[in-house]
């Protein structure tokens, strides 16, 4: 089981964080030791003073593919859900600024957040979804998969070219712009078109 994620696929996270607009997708990998268990606190990592929230919409593989059709895509998967891409900003940076790999501050121990799972049928357009984040009962992220770059069947269609999917995998879909730093005490929550997803208590 891995953990596929998508960066700079809404334009104004773009812009907040002053990324070149990519050509095609931006692909990195987190590991499964990411996941934060369920019902735990997230504690920030001591080598880290600046980790960053990123909420995005989720998609769960359902069955084995590799070079899928766009046009088979939604065919490989039934699950929505909503989660966070924790990642440790300041470390990203230094990262960046050498030409190194980021896993190091994406893919740490408790980076990704998985919420509950929603079948797609739930909803009437899976790329006209509403999602949002609450930082201690504030709104702090809102987007909309509409404003996506590459949507979600031409994501799973084109990360497929590379990777084979597996039954369990998770696609991560990119996160709009309003992201921000966490600190202790902090409390987090989603939404997915007004529903509870997922809520985390900062350590």
């Amino acid at each position: 089981m891995k953990l596929i994620c998508i960066g700079r696929n809404y334009t104004d996270h773009i812009e907040e964080l002053k990324n070149e607009r990519p050509k095609e997708p931006v692909v990195f990998i987190k590991p499964d030791s990411a996941i934060l268990p369920k019902e735990q606190d997230f504690y920030i990592p001591e080598f880290t003073d600046e980790v960053h929230y990123e909420v995005e919409v989720l998609i769960k593989i359902k069955k084995v593919g590799k070079h899928i059709h766009q046009k088979f895509a939604p065919t490989y998967y039934d699950e929505v859900g909503l989660g966070i891409d924790f990642t440790a900003r300041d470390l990203q940076s230094k990262l960046k600024e050498k030409g190194l790999p980021w896993e190091k501050a994406k893919g740490f121990d408790g980076a990704a957040i998985i919420g509950k799972w929603r079948h797609k049928s739930d909803f009437k357009d899976i790329n006209a979804l509403d999602f949002s984040l609450f930082k201690n009962g504030e709104e702090v992220q809102c987007g909309n998969t509409e404003l996506m770059l590459w949507k979600i069947d031409e994501l799973v269609a084109y990360v497929s070219k590379f990777f084979t999917l597996k039954k369990g995998d998770i696609l991560f879909t990119g996160t709009p712009a309003g992201v921000g730093r966490i600190a202790a005490n902090d409390y987090l929550a989603g939404t997915l078109e007004g529903r509870e997803m997922f809520s985390v208590k900062v350590k």
